[in-house]
């Protein structure tokens, strides 16, 4: 039952101060899984995510969802979902009245300028831990192999994210097991 109640806080309050949607709130989740409550290690959560980025659909719930029922069974991946979900499904119901008076506002636009680098520093430091333990546990090689042709795919051939994340799994079921 406590672990029901932890993982309600874990997910609840990304969901309530992750602003920007999923990308957004990953960091927020990684924190309080791994920091926090100890429910994954951090490649665990790199390996998580990489499998919800593969999926399609909300990032946010696939890993509520995943590491929920890792936690605590089926009751645990209801808890995790409802906590990802109910905060923003409660503040569009209560806020959608102002979004649609203010969406055109210059200061609501400004505001959203101003959030965007500190998401991108979240995810900065959110890649740089997983690179850090990429490196640690494959080793200096593998991790710039998989660095190298992740970033030829996805910037200079536009290979879709997930054909590349299903191509680092393989990579990674091959070479590093």
């Amino acid at each position: 039952m406590i672990d029901l109640w932890y993982l309600f806080l874990a997910f609840l309050i990304p969901g309530i101060v992750g602003y920007g949607g999923g990308p957004a709130s990953i960091p927020l989740i990684e924190h309080e899984v791994v920091k926090n409550y100890s429910f994954l290690t951090t490649t665990e959560f790199g390996e998580v995510l990489a499998l919800g980025n593969a999926l399609p659909g909300p990032i946010a719930t696939k890993m509520a969802g995943y590491i929920g029922y890792d936690v605590a069974g089926i009751p645990g991946a209801i808890v995790a979902l409802i906590a990802t979900v109910v905060p923003s499904l409660v503040a569009m119901i209560m806020l959608l009245g102002l979004i649609m008076k203010f969406k055109d506002s210059p200061r609501v636009k400004r505001m959203t300028a101003l959030i965007r680098p500190t998401i991108a520093i979240l995810l900065f430091v959110l890649a740089f831990q997983f690179f850090d333990t990429s490196y640690e546990s494959a080793g200096v090689v593998q991790t710039a192999i998989l660095v190298v042709a992740s970033f030829l795919l996805l910037e200079k051939w536009k290979i879709h994210p997930a054909f590349v994340i299903a191509g680092a799994l393989s990579y990674g079921a091959i070479f590093l097991s």
